[in-house]
C-alpha cells in the first residue's frame, strides 16, 4: 500500500484526524491548495497537476502518521473496506487433521467514533496435541462427604507469588450438579481465535492500568460446593485476579459484541441475549496454573455461556509457558475426562480466545524468571451470561 493509495482512499477521514494533520496544517494545506488555483489561472490541466504534486506530498505525511497512530493492519482494513465485495467477508479454514475445531478468520465490525477501530483479526491455528494412550489430565470432583465450609484466605508473600496457606481445603465443582440425562457423552474441543482485537493504544492503556493496580490483585478463588463464596486452593489453581475493572470492561464488552453473532455461528451456538458479564484481569506469575476444569459445572454458574480469554503482556514478552489447552473430552462415571487429545493456545500478544463454557479446559503452568509482576502472563477473561 503505498502513500497515494492511502490518500487517495481516504483522505478526507484521515486528514480530519487531529493525530495525523493538526488544525494548523489542515489551514496551510487549504492556503496552498488556493494559491495553486490562482497561480494556475482556468486551465484545467494545469491545475490539476498542482494539486496531484501538492496531494502527493502530503500523502506521504498523512501516509506515515495513520501507520505511526493507527497500526499498518487496521490502515490496510480501512483500504481494503473501500473494495467492493470485501468488505464483512469472513472465511473459514479447518485445522489439519482435526475435524472438530474449525478455526475463525473475521474482519470485525469498526466501532464507533472517535475510538480507533481494531485491526483486522487474522488466526492463529490451535495445535492439536496427542497424549499418549490411556492418559487422562487430573479430574477434580467434588468431595461427597459432608464438609464444613471454608473461606477465601490470603496470605502474604512477595508480589505476584501467593503461597499456599496451610490447613486450608477447598474442593472445585467441576460438573457434578447437572444431570448426566442433560449432558452429552462428547464434549469436543473448538474455539475461535481472533488476533490484533483492541488497537494499539487501547492496549497500551489496558497495559498501564494492571500495571498501576498491581496492589488491588488478590489469589484466585475456586468454586465450592459447600460454600456460598470461592475459596482458595493453590492445589487445583494459582493466580491473581483484579475484579474492578472500571472502563476496561465496558471497551471489552464493546469488542466482543461486535463480533459475538459471527462467533456464535461459527461455534454452532444459539445466538442470545446477554444477561450478565463476568469479566476480570488475571495475573500468571512463575509457577502458576489452572487445572483441568470447564466454566459452567456447578448450580452458581451454570448460566455461564461463552467463554473468552484475551491476552496480553507487557513488552518484550518476559514469561513462557501458560498455554490454553482445550480438551476433546467424554463423559466417564458422571465426570467428564480428557479423550487423549486437546488443542493448545500459546498466549500472543492482543489476541482473544471464545469457547463454550462447558468445554473442559486448563492453563500449564507460567516460568517467570524475574517473578516480577509487570513480567506476568495477563489476560481479562471472562464469560457471558443467558
Amino acid at each position: 500500500m503505498t502513500p497515494k493509495q492511502v490518500l487517495d482512499s481516504f483522505s478526507e477521514t484521515l486528514m480530519r484526524d487531529e493525530r495525523i494533520l493538526s488544525s494548523q496544517e489542515r489551514a496551510l494545506v487549504a492556503t496552498l491548495l488556493q494559491h495553486a488555483k490562482a497561480a494556475t489561472g482556468a486551465n484545467p490541466e494545469v491545475q490539476e497537476a498542482v494539486r496531484a504534486v501538492i496531494a502527493s506530498a502530503i500523502g506521504e505525511t498523512v501516509a506515515q502518521r495513520a501507520f505511526g497512530v493507527l497500526g499498518s493492519s487496521i490502515v490496510e482494513r480501512i483500504l481494503e473496506s473501500s473494495i467492493p465485495g470485501e468488505s464483512g467477508a469472513i472465511r473459514t479454514s479447518e485445522v489439519v487433521g482435526d475435524p472438530h475445531l474449525p478455526v475463525q478468520q473475521m474482519n470485525a465490525p469498526a466501532p464507533p467514533p472517535p475510538a480507533p477501530q481494531p485491526e483486522t483479526p487474522s488466526v492463529k491455528a490451535p495445535r492439536k496435541e496427542p497424549q499418549a494412550p490411556g492418559h487422562h489430565p487430573k479430574r477434580e470432583t467434588p468431595v461427597t462427604q459432608p464438609q464444613s465450609p471454608s473461606t477465601p484466605v490470603k496470605t502474604p508473600g512477595a508480589p505476584g507469588q501467593p503461597q499456599p496457606p496451610r490447613g486450608v481445603t477447598a474442593t472445585v465443582v467441576s460438573q457434578t450438579s447437572v444431570a448426566c440425562a442433560e449432558r452429552p457423552e462428547t464434549l469436543p474441543a473448538r474455539c475461535v481465535v481472533l488476533d490484533e482485537f483492541l488497537a494499539p493504544q487501547e492496549l497500551a492503556e489496558l497495559t498501564r492500568f494492571t500495571l498501576e493496580h498491581e496492589a488491588d490483585f488478590h489469589s484466585s478463588e475456586v468454586i465450592s460446593p459447600v460454600s456460598e463464596e470461592g475459596v482458595v486452593n493453590y492445589s487445583h489453581r494459582r493466580s491473581r485476579v483484579l475484579m474492578e475493572l472500571e472502563q476496561q470492561e465496558n471497551l471489552m464488552l464493546a469488542r466482543i459484541k461486535a463480533v459475538l453473532p459471527q462467533v456464535l455461528d461459527r461455534l454452532g451456538m444459539e445466538e442470545f441475549d446477554v444477561a450478565e458479564v463476568e469479566a476480570q484481569i488475571t495475573a500468571s506469575n512463575d509457577g502458576d496454573y489452572f487445572h483441568f476444569h470447564s466454566d459452567n459445572g456447578s448450580d452458581r454458574v451454570a448460566s455461564r455461556y461463552l467463554t473468552f480469554v484475551y491476552f496480553f503482556h507487557r513488552e518484550p514478552r518476559q514469561f513462557e509457558g501458560g498455554e490454553l489447552r482445550i480438551h476433546d473430552a467424554r463423559l466417564e462415571g458422571g465426570t467428564y475426562v480428557s479423550e487423549g487429545s486437546y488443542q493448545t493456545i500459546v498466549p500472543q500478544q492482543n489476541q482473544i480466545v471464545f469457547f463454550p463454557c462447558e468445554l473442559m479446559h486448563e492453563i500449564t503452568p507460567v516460568k517467570c524468571s524475574s517473578q516480577g509482576f509487570a513480567d506476568s502472563r495477563f489476560t481479562l477473561n471472562g464469560w457471558l451470561r443467558q
